[in-house]
This record gives C-alpha cells, sequence and structure tokens, in this order.
C-alpha cells in the first residue's frame, strides 16, 4: 500500500523508515555511484530530508520500504534550483502549484508495478492538492520506467550521454495518463484515491505543505 508521510511522521514508522533510507544508500550509493552522503548506520540522507518533506511511500505486506519519493514545494529550498541551474538554461522554479520531486528509490526486492504505483500516487497529490507540475532531475535509467508507465516527463533540458545522461523533466497531471498508470502498478483508481484519502481526507489544502 502507498503511505504519504511528512519528515516528521517518520518516527511513528521506523522500520519502515529505517529501510527506506538503506534502500536509498543501496541505490544511490552502491547500485547508481552517486556522490551520496551513507551515514555509519547505512543510510542514505541529504539536507533536504530536513526540511519536512512530503514522502510518498510504497509500504510492503512485511511494512518494509518497496519504494518512495519525496516532494516539496518549489516556494522553498530544493535541489534543481539549488543544484541543477546549468541543466535548465538558469531558469529556476518558484510557484506554489510547483512541486520538485527527488529521490525516486526502488527496493532491490521492488514488487512489480511499484514504481507504477508511486507514479500514481503522485497524480493523487496533484489532484489533492491542485498541483499543475512535478519537477525532478532524473537518470537515464529512469527513461524506460517512465515511458513503461506512461509517466514520461517533458524533458527540459540533459547534461551527459547515454547512461551518464542526467535530465530536468517537468510532469502535468492528466485524467488519460492517470488511467494508464492505473493499469500498470494494477491499482484501481478507487483504491489509489482511499490511500491519499486515509492521510488526508477528502479535501487537502496547499496551507498542509511546509514551505521550509
Amino acid at each position: 500500500m502507498i503511505r504519504y508521510l511528512y519528515g516528521d511522521q517518520l518516527k511513528t514508522v521506523p522500520q519502515l523508515a529505517r529501510t527506506m533510507f538503506e534502500d536509498r544508500a543501496d541505490q544511490f550509493k552502491t547500485r547508481l555511484a552517486w556522490d551520496v552522503t551513507v551515514d555509519a548506520s547505512g543510510q542514505e540522507r541529504d539536507a533536504y530530508d530536513d526540511l519536512n518533506p512530503l514522502y510518498v511511500i510504497w509500504e510492503t505486506a512485511t511494512g518494509m520500504h518497496g519504494g518512495s519519493m519525496r516532494f516539496l514545494p518549489t516556494t522553498g529550498r530544493t535541489m534543481v534550483n539549488e543544484h541543477f541551474l546549468d541543466l535548465t538554461d538558469g531558469v529556476t522554479f518558484q510557484s506554489p502549484f510547483i512541486w520538485e520531486c527527488t529521490r525516486f528509490c526502488l527496493s532491490r526486492n521492488a514488487e512489480p508495478g511499484t514504481a507504477a504505483a508511486l507514479m500514481l500516487a503522485g497524480g493523487e497529490i496533484m489532484q489533492g492538492f491542485g498541483i499543475r507540475h512535478f519537477v525532478g532531475v532524473f537518470d537515464a535509467r529512469m527513461v524506460r520506467i517512465y515511458n513503461r508507465i506512461g509517466a514520461a516527463p517533458e524533458v527540459l533540458g540533459t547534461q551527459g550521454e547515454g547512461r551518464q545522461a542526467i535530465s530536468v523533466g517537468l510532469w502535468e497531471f492528466s485524467a488519460a495518463a492517470q488511467q494508464r498508470v492505473s493499469r500498470a502498478a494494477g491499482i484501481p483508481s478507487q483504491t489509489s484515491r482511499g490511500w491519499f484519502e486515509a492521510s488526508f481526507g477528502n479535501m487537502a489544502s496547499q496551507s498542509d505543505v511546509s514551505d521550509a
């Protein structure tokens, strides 16, 4: 199932949080060899985890992390504005209607459909919070994943070639795309909406989002 948790709520789900940060270390440091910091307990965190972001997490039947991504409003600090302006020709993103999505992570043992389930949850956030676009940086391996699940972004800029390419993309919501992702995930739209409402109720307001 999908869980929506702000950073200050992770302490209520210690096993889920621990395995998320461990899987991030495994994916970004071990498998992708990114220049990220892994602490003594084997967990990957960065400065943006200190800003009380909203995490979307696929929780397995055993309560472990299966996949996740992290959201911050662009009205505050974001990775794309602070580290990747070379990919956007210096253009910054600052709008209450644009959120940044980062740290898209899949466990080594992720179940089929996990990536699609996360993207489906992204659509719920867009609808629930009135968000028009997500912006995010992604590597070349994600292109195949996005295309497969029917959630490819508009590419705004790319640096590097082949497997080393890094891009900035912009996603927008459409009902047709949400249905494609729902089918790819094998999750009915009513179920997806139910998980969102379990966290935020029938209506979500942008005032619920930290502007840290």
